[in-house]
């Protein structure tokens, strides 16, 4: 029998308005975490690109978490920003929080988010081995 999947709901307004979960971790030890951006009970953290990279990121691992993982289980990441100006910034913050790491990473600039405060949003991706 195939486990079944879990899912993290962590009660941000978006995930009940457009019908998502944070993260869900699958059979396989994988581990899909939603698009995270900088919003803290419910309102857009002060900060520039390199603060609100680093608030993203802590939304992630908050739901990596809930499942019993941490930055270490992360293999993939992916940053979308607004702006080229800000890829040092963005950079900066990712090698701070997964230099020890270092996933598979992708930063990809978009023409903006729901909000136009925000100037990143970030994905994780990781994986719990057999022997956890």
């Amino acid at each position: 029998m195939t486990a079944p999947l879990r899912k993290v709901v962590t009660g941000a307004p978006w995930e009940e308005q457009f019908g998502y979960s944070r993260a869900v971790e699958l059979p396989n030890g994988t581990v899909l975490v939603a698009g995270c951006t900088s919003v803290v009970d419910g309102q857009i953290a002060d900060g520039g690109p390199y603060e609100q990279t680093v608030n993203a990121f802590d939304v992630a691992f908050g739901a990596l978490k809930q499942l019993g993982l941490g930055a270490e289980h992360v293999v993939r990441t992916r940053m979308y920003i607004t702006h080229a100006r800000d890829v040092d910034e963005v950079g900066r913050a990712h090698k701070e929080l997964f230099d020890a790491v270092r996933p598979a990473a992708s930063m990809i600039i978009v023409s903006g988010f729901v909000d136009p405060r925000l100037v990143v949003e970030v994905e994780v991706e990781a994986y719990r081995s057999d022997a956890e």
